[in-house]
Protein backbone atom coordinates (compact mmCIF):
# COMPACT_ATOMS: atom_id res chain seq x y z
CA UNK A 1 0.00 0.00 0.00
CA UNK A 2 1.22 3.26 -1.12
CA UNK A 3 1.78 5.22 1.94
CA UNK A 4 2.94 8.88 0.58
CA UNK A 5 1.43 11.14 2.17
CA UNK A 6 3.05 14.18 0.02
CA UNK A 7 1.11 15.75 -2.39
CA UNK A 8 2.31 16.89 -5.92
CA UNK A 9 2.16 19.60 -8.39
CA UNK A 10 -1.66 18.76 -9.82
CA UNK A 11 -3.10 19.43 -6.38
CA UNK A 12 -3.19 18.29 -2.65
CA UNK A 13 -2.53 14.74 -1.25
CA UNK A 14 -6.00 13.05 -0.23
CA UNK A 15 -4.15 11.01 2.36
CA UNK A 16 -4.93 12.48 5.68
CA UNK A 17 -1.43 11.73 7.73
CA UNK A 18 -3.02 10.89 10.58
CA UNK A 19 -4.23 7.56 9.11
CA UNK A 20 -1.58 7.09 7.67
CA UNK A 21 0.27 7.29 10.96
CA UNK A 22 -2.13 4.72 12.87
CA UNK A 23 -1.86 2.33 9.83
CA UNK A 24 1.83 2.41 9.48
CA UNK A 25 2.46 2.39 13.58
CA UNK A 26 2.98 -1.16 14.24
CA UNK A 27 6.12 -0.87 11.54
CA UNK A 28 7.68 1.82 12.41
CA UNK A 29 10.83 1.59 14.69
CA UNK A 30 10.51 1.79 18.62
CA UNK A 31 11.64 5.02 18.42
CA UNK A 32 9.65 6.50 16.01
CA UNK A 33 6.84 5.03 17.43
CA UNK A 34 6.88 6.88 20.54
CA UNK A 35 6.48 9.92 18.37
CA UNK A 36 3.79 8.49 16.51
CA UNK A 37 2.31 7.71 19.78
CA UNK A 38 2.92 10.96 21.12
CA UNK A 39 0.77 12.78 18.12
CA UNK A 40 -2.11 10.48 17.86
CA UNK A 41 -2.46 10.87 22.08
CA UNK A 42 -3.00 14.51 21.04
CA UNK A 43 -2.78 15.67 17.68
CA UNK A 44 -3.63 19.98 18.46
CA UNK A 45 -1.06 19.75 21.28
CA UNK A 46 1.41 18.17 18.58
CA UNK A 47 0.52 20.46 15.57
CA UNK A 48 2.31 23.17 17.66
CA UNK A 49 5.58 21.68 18.74
CA UNK A 50 8.45 22.47 17.60
CA UNK A 51 11.14 20.36 17.03
CA UNK A 52 12.63 20.02 20.09
CA UNK A 53 9.11 20.19 22.08
CA UNK A 54 8.19 17.12 20.37
CA UNK A 55 11.55 15.08 21.23
CA UNK A 56 11.48 16.23 25.12
CA UNK A 57 7.77 15.04 24.76
CA UNK A 58 8.09 11.90 23.28
CA UNK A 59 11.49 11.25 25.16
CA UNK A 60 13.55 10.65 22.14
CA UNK A 61 16.07 12.87 20.21
CA UNK A 62 15.64 15.31 17.60
CA UNK A 63 17.09 13.61 14.58
CA UNK A 64 14.58 10.58 15.79
CA UNK A 65 11.74 13.59 15.46
CA UNK A 66 12.99 14.48 12.11
CA UNK A 67 13.07 10.67 10.81
CA UNK A 68 10.03 9.65 11.87
CA UNK A 69 8.25 12.58 9.72
CA UNK A 70 10.40 11.18 7.05
CA UNK A 71 9.68 7.72 7.48
CA UNK A 72 5.25 8.22 7.01
CA UNK A 73 5.91 10.39 3.82
CA UNK A 74 6.76 13.76 4.43
CA UNK A 75 10.06 16.02 3.36
CA UNK A 76 10.75 17.04 6.62
CA UNK A 77 8.42 18.30 9.99
CA UNK A 78 7.56 21.74 8.69
CA UNK A 79 5.69 19.24 6.07
CA UNK A 80 4.72 16.85 8.57
CA UNK A 81 3.02 20.32 10.69
CA UNK A 82 1.43 21.47 7.17
CA UNK A 83 0.25 17.92 6.65
CA UNK A 84 -0.98 17.58 10.26
CA UNK A 85 -2.74 20.91 10.20
CA UNK A 86 -4.72 19.72 7.04
CA UNK A 87 -5.64 16.11 8.84
CA UNK A 88 -7.37 18.32 11.81
CA UNK A 89 -8.85 20.51 9.31
CA UNK A 90 -10.90 17.69 8.11
CA UNK A 91 -12.06 17.61 11.35
CA UNK A 92 -11.68 13.61 11.66
CA UNK A 93 -8.74 12.99 13.53
CA UNK A 94 -7.85 9.32 14.19
CA UNK A 95 -7.23 9.45 17.87
CA UNK A 96 -9.50 6.38 19.25
CA UNK A 97 -6.54 4.27 20.14
CA UNK A 98 -6.23 6.71 23.09
CA UNK A 99 -9.39 6.34 24.95
CA UNK A 100 -8.42 7.19 28.25
CA UNK A 101 -9.77 5.69 31.66
CA UNK A 102 -11.29 9.10 32.97
CA UNK A 103 -12.99 9.46 29.22
CA UNK A 104 -16.56 10.39 30.14
CA UNK A 105 -19.56 9.21 27.61
CA UNK A 106 -19.72 12.28 25.60
CA UNK A 107 -15.64 12.20 25.05
CA UNK A 108 -15.66 7.94 24.24
CA UNK A 109 -18.67 8.85 21.68
CA UNK A 110 -16.90 11.44 19.69
CA UNK A 111 -13.60 9.47 20.03
CA UNK A 112 -15.62 6.19 18.44
CA UNK A 113 -17.40 8.12 15.97
CA UNK A 114 -14.46 9.88 14.61
CA UNK A 115 -12.20 6.78 14.51
CA UNK A 116 -14.85 5.01 12.71
CA UNK A 117 -15.52 7.87 10.03
CA UNK A 118 -11.71 8.13 9.46
CA UNK A 119 -11.76 4.32 9.07
CA UNK A 120 -14.70 3.74 6.71
CA UNK A 121 -12.93 6.50 4.61
CA UNK A 122 -10.07 4.99 4.46
CA UNK A 123 -12.12 1.51 3.20
CA UNK A 124 -13.77 3.67 0.37
CA UNK A 125 -10.69 5.07 -0.90
CA UNK A 126 -8.63 2.09 -1.28
CA UNK A 127 -11.66 -0.41 -2.19
CA UNK A 128 -10.55 -2.10 -5.10
CA UNK A 129 -13.66 -1.38 -7.65
CA UNK A 130 -12.42 -3.54 -9.94
CA UNK A 131 -12.79 -6.72 -7.52
CA UNK A 132 -15.82 -5.36 -6.64
CA UNK A 133 -17.32 -5.42 -10.47
CA UNK A 134 -16.04 -9.08 -10.93
CA UNK A 135 -18.00 -10.01 -7.59
CA UNK A 136 -21.17 -8.64 -8.73
CA UNK A 137 -20.95 -9.89 -12.03
CA UNK A 138 -20.54 -13.79 -10.36
CA UNK A 139 -23.71 -12.71 -7.63
CA UNK A 140 -25.31 -11.54 -10.43
CA UNK A 141 -24.92 -15.32 -12.19
CA UNK A 142 -25.11 -17.27 -9.22
CA UNK A 143 -28.13 -20.07 -8.96
CA UNK A 144 -27.29 -19.80 -5.05
CA UNK A 145 -25.20 -18.22 -2.46
CA UNK A 146 -23.61 -19.10 0.47
CA UNK A 147 -21.79 -16.80 3.64
CA UNK A 148 -19.66 -18.12 5.21
CA UNK A 149 -17.42 -16.34 8.42
CA UNK A 150 -16.98 -17.06 11.52
CA UNK A 151 -17.54 -14.63 15.02
CA UNK A 152 -17.44 -11.17 13.89
CA UNK A 153 -17.36 -12.02 10.20
CA UNK A 154 -20.53 -14.53 11.06
CA UNK A 155 -22.59 -11.30 11.75
CA UNK A 156 -21.75 -10.36 8.70
CA UNK A 157 -22.53 -13.48 6.86
CA UNK A 158 -25.67 -13.56 8.64
CA UNK A 159 -26.84 -9.67 7.30
CA UNK A 160 -25.82 -10.95 3.74
CA UNK A 161 -28.42 -13.89 3.82
CA UNK A 162 -31.34 -11.65 5.12
CA UNK A 163 -30.47 -9.53 2.05
CA UNK A 164 -31.89 -12.90 -0.61
CA UNK A 165 -34.92 -10.95 -1.70
CA UNK A 166 -32.19 -8.68 -3.17
CA UNK A 167 -29.59 -11.04 -4.14
CA UNK A 168 -32.53 -12.34 -6.59
CA UNK A 169 -31.38 -16.45 -5.28
CA UNK A 170 -31.73 -18.63 -2.69
CA UNK A 171 -28.78 -17.39 0.49
CA UNK A 172 -27.46 -19.23 3.49
CA UNK A 173 -25.36 -18.82 5.85
CA UNK A 174 -25.09 -21.18 7.91
CA UNK A 175 -23.64 -20.51 11.48
CA UNK A 176 -22.54 -24.26 12.96
CA UNK A 177 -18.94 -25.17 11.25
CA UNK A 178 -19.69 -28.77 10.34
CA UNK A 179 -23.16 -27.56 8.34
CA UNK A 180 -20.62 -24.89 6.64
CA UNK A 181 -18.15 -27.69 5.78
CA UNK A 182 -21.87 -29.48 4.08
CA UNK A 183 -23.14 -26.32 2.70
CA UNK A 184 -19.84 -25.79 0.89
CA UNK A 185 -19.62 -29.66 0.02
CA UNK A 186 -23.10 -29.55 -1.62
CA UNK A 187 -22.37 -26.27 -3.76
CA UNK A 188 -22.48 -26.67 -7.76
CA UNK A 189 -20.84 -25.10 -10.88
CA UNK A 190 -23.09 -22.01 -10.99
CA UNK A 191 -23.08 -21.54 -7.68
CA UNK A 192 -21.46 -18.81 -5.62
CA UNK A 193 -19.68 -18.78 -2.50
CA UNK A 194 -18.31 -15.48 0.08
CA UNK A 195 -16.01 -16.10 2.23
CA UNK A 196 -15.69 -13.54 4.56
CA UNK A 197 -12.48 -12.93 7.03
CA UNK A 198 -11.19 -10.07 8.27
CA UNK A 199 -7.76 -11.60 9.07
CA UNK A 200 -8.20 -13.66 6.02
CA UNK A 201 -6.76 -16.33 8.15
CA UNK A 202 -8.77 -18.59 9.85
CA UNK A 203 -8.54 -22.08 9.20
CA UNK A 204 -11.96 -23.04 8.94
CA UNK A 205 -13.28 -20.24 6.78
CA UNK A 206 -10.32 -21.28 4.53
CA UNK A 207 -11.08 -24.82 4.19
CA UNK A 208 -14.83 -24.03 3.68
CA UNK A 209 -13.41 -21.79 1.01
CA UNK A 210 -11.50 -24.43 -0.94
CA UNK A 211 -14.39 -27.22 -0.55
CA UNK A 212 -16.47 -24.90 -2.33
CA UNK A 213 -14.39 -23.89 -4.74
CA UNK A 214 -13.63 -27.76 -5.26
CA UNK A 215 -17.47 -28.15 -5.21
CA UNK A 216 -17.48 -26.19 -8.38
CA UNK A 217 -18.50 -22.99 -6.82
CA UNK A 218 -16.65 -19.14 -7.84
CA UNK A 219 -15.66 -18.23 -4.58
CA UNK A 220 -15.87 -14.22 -3.56
CA UNK A 221 -13.26 -13.25 -0.23
CA UNK A 222 -13.98 -10.56 1.40
CA UNK A 223 -10.98 -9.59 3.49
CA UNK A 224 -9.33 -7.03 5.90
CA UNK A 225 -5.73 -7.59 3.61
CA UNK A 226 -3.59 -9.82 1.56
CA UNK A 227 -3.64 -12.94 3.07
CA UNK A 228 -3.77 -17.11 2.74
CA UNK A 229 -7.63 -16.81 2.25
CA UNK A 230 -7.22 -14.98 -1.04
CA UNK A 231 -5.47 -17.71 -2.71
CA UNK A 232 -8.76 -20.09 -2.33
CA UNK A 233 -10.88 -17.24 -3.57
CA UNK A 234 -11.80 -16.57 -7.34
CA UNK A 235 -12.15 -12.55 -6.56
CA UNK A 236 -10.66 -10.93 -3.59
CA UNK A 237 -12.65 -8.16 -1.96
CA UNK A 238 -9.77 -5.90 0.40
CA UNK A 239 -11.60 -4.07 2.99
CA UNK A 240 -9.28 -2.68 4.36
CA UNK A 241 -9.62 -0.65 7.57
CA UNK A 242 -7.63 1.01 10.19
CA UNK A 243 -8.55 -1.82 12.92
CA UNK A 244 -6.29 -3.21 15.70
CA UNK A 245 -6.29 -5.74 18.38
CA UNK A 246 -5.82 -3.29 21.48
CA UNK A 247 -8.80 -3.35 24.24
CA UNK A 248 -11.63 -0.76 23.52
CA UNK A 249 -11.16 -0.33 19.80
CA UNK A 250 -14.20 -0.69 18.22
CA UNK A 251 -14.61 -3.37 15.29
CA UNK A 252 -14.71 -1.12 12.26
CA UNK A 253 -13.70 -3.66 10.17
CA UNK A 254 -16.94 -5.49 10.63
CA UNK A 255 -18.85 -2.18 9.72
CA UNK A 256 -16.63 -1.82 6.52
CA UNK A 257 -17.96 -5.79 5.76
CA UNK A 258 -21.61 -4.57 6.11
CA UNK A 259 -21.12 -2.02 4.10
CA UNK A 260 -19.70 -4.29 1.29
CA UNK A 261 -22.31 -6.46 1.45
CA UNK A 262 -24.70 -3.63 0.87
CA UNK A 263 -23.25 -2.18 -1.97
CA UNK A 264 -22.62 -6.05 -3.38
CA UNK A 265 -26.48 -7.04 -2.53
CA UNK A 266 -27.65 -3.45 -3.72
CA UNK A 267 -25.70 -3.85 -7.48
CA UNK A 268 -27.25 -7.11 -7.96
CA UNK A 269 -30.55 -6.15 -7.45
CA UNK A 270 -30.29 -3.40 -9.57
CA UNK A 271 -29.11 -5.45 -12.67
CA UNK A 272 -32.59 -7.91 -12.11
CA UNK A 273 -35.79 -7.29 -14.47
CA UNK A 274 -38.38 -5.22 -14.17
CA UNK A 275 -40.44 -8.17 -12.65
CA UNK A 276 -37.91 -8.52 -9.86
CA UNK A 277 -37.92 -5.06 -8.63
CA UNK A 278 -41.98 -5.44 -8.62
CA UNK A 279 -41.55 -8.40 -6.19
CA UNK A 280 -38.85 -6.42 -4.49
CA UNK A 281 -41.12 -3.22 -3.88
CA UNK A 282 -44.26 -5.66 -3.03
CA UNK A 283 -42.33 -7.17 -0.21
CA UNK A 284 -41.13 -4.19 1.64
CA UNK A 285 -44.51 -2.46 1.29
CA UNK A 286 -45.70 -5.62 3.30
CA UNK A 287 -42.71 -4.93 5.54
CA UNK A 288 -43.37 -1.44 6.23
CA UNK A 289 -47.66 -2.38 6.54
CA UNK A 290 -46.62 -5.04 9.26
CA UNK A 291 -44.34 -2.60 11.32
CA UNK A 292 -47.34 -0.13 11.32
CA UNK A 293 -49.11 -0.92 14.54
CA UNK A 294 -52.29 0.65 12.84
CA UNK A 295 -52.52 -2.02 10.64
CA UNK A 296 -52.72 -4.53 13.57
CA UNK A 297 -56.43 -5.83 13.76
CA UNK A 298 -57.39 -6.37 17.64
CA UNK A 299 -59.65 -9.00 18.00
Amino acid sequence: MDQDVRGDSKGPTSANVLEVIRSMLPGLRKSDRKVAETVLADPDRALNFTVAEAAAVAGVSQPTVIRFANAIGCTGYQDFRIRLAQSLALGIAATHSVLLDTDDPEAVAKKIFDYTMTSLDWARNHLDHKALAQAVDILAAAQAIEFFGFGASGIVAADAQQKFPLFGVPCGAQADSHQQFMAASMMRPGDAAVAISNTGSTRSVIEVARVARESGAKVIGLVGGDSPLVGYCDVAIIVETLDNTNVFTPTTSRIAALVVIDILSTSVALRRDERHKARVAAMKRRLRDARDARNVQLL
